[in-house]
């Protein structure tokens, strides 16, 4: 029987996700520098395996809010605009800084759904990811909420980290959230709900396990749409996994070949096409 854990540590290009819960104090809403600085030093480890990483990262919205004294749960386009610009800065001046400290070089990439349903923007955020990674730097995505309004926007990161994932050809997307991983039912409201380890194959009934819920103010994404991410990064051909971020060195711990969160095993669909499944998004 093959040991698909042990696997995963021969992975090369790696895409890896982290949620704004995961970046904050829960009491205060202020970043969590001690997490950051964690998780900064475990893709540099990374990089220093020779292994491609691409960090997709949440918070600007949430630290812009926090930085002018917004609360969480105002969320008109127009506050989320003037926050996620006010807040991408300051996050992105902090992972430079952290960055730095390791001598690592990272850089910004902003996208919308644009991005990747125009062929020539497509192809030019391909070839910079690629001259990038060449170079030896770390990404470091998020959505462009700056200028995303709904007919633009992908949504939310999980799927963004998915739809990086395909693009640049990676063959593992993590998943970094406040679950564990996949259930049977929402561990939250169900004790008796039972952890999925791997998953072979995506079902419709895997699909049905997901729930447009999530247990935290800051984020935007629930199960579903870690389903829908799993739908796209296995299609594209990489494997994904779902893993607690309460402790973000569970990197290196996955990358050992730990039986860690939820492993959504790789089938590589010929007839996937990124930019017919991006534009299908809000047109369900």
């Amino acid at each position: 029987m093959t040991n698909y854990r042990a696997m995963i540590k021969d992975k090369k290009r790696i895409v890896i996700k982290i949620g704004s819960s995961s970046l904050q104090h829960k009491e205060t809403g202020d970043l969590d520098y001690i997490k950051m600085e964690v998780l900064v030093r475990e893709l540099c480890n990374l990089r220093n395996q020779g292994k491609d990483v691409v960090l997709v990262t949440s918070g600007a919205i949430a630290a812009g809010k926090k930085a002018v004294h917004i609360k969480a749960e105002e969320n008109s386009i127009a506050v989320k605009q003037a926050c996620s610009a006010i807040g991408q800065a300051r996050l992105m001046m902090t992972y430079e800084k952290l960055f730095s400290e390791y001598n690592q070089v990272s850089a910004q990439v902003l996208m919308t759904k644009n991005t990747i349903v125009d062929d020539l923007n497509r192809f030019n955020a391909h070839n910079t990811f690629s001259e990038l990674l060449k170079l030896g730097v770390i990404p470091i995505v998020n959505e462009n909420d700056t200028v995303a309004t709904y007919e633009i926007e992908i949504g939310d990161n999980d799927t963004l980290s998915a739809i990086v994932a395909s693009l640049i050809d990676a063959d593992l997307l993590l998943l970094l959230s406040d679950i564990d991983g996949l259930f049977t039912d929402n561990p939250r409201e169900n004790k008796n709900a039972e952890f999925i380890s791997v998953v072979p194959k995506l079902t419709d009934e895997i699909m049905d396990m997901g729930k447009a819920t999530t247990g935290s103010l800051v984020g935007t994404g629930g199960m579903n749409t870690k389903l829908i991410a799993a739908q796209i990064a296995t299609s594209a051909g990489a494997d994904m996994i779902i893993a607690n971020s309460k402790d973000v060195r569970i990197i290196h711990r996955i990358m050992d070949g730990r039986e860690i969160g939820t492993l959504f095993q790789a089938n590589k669909d010929e007839n996937f096409y990124l930019k017919d499944f991006v534009t299908s998004l809000h047109n369900d």
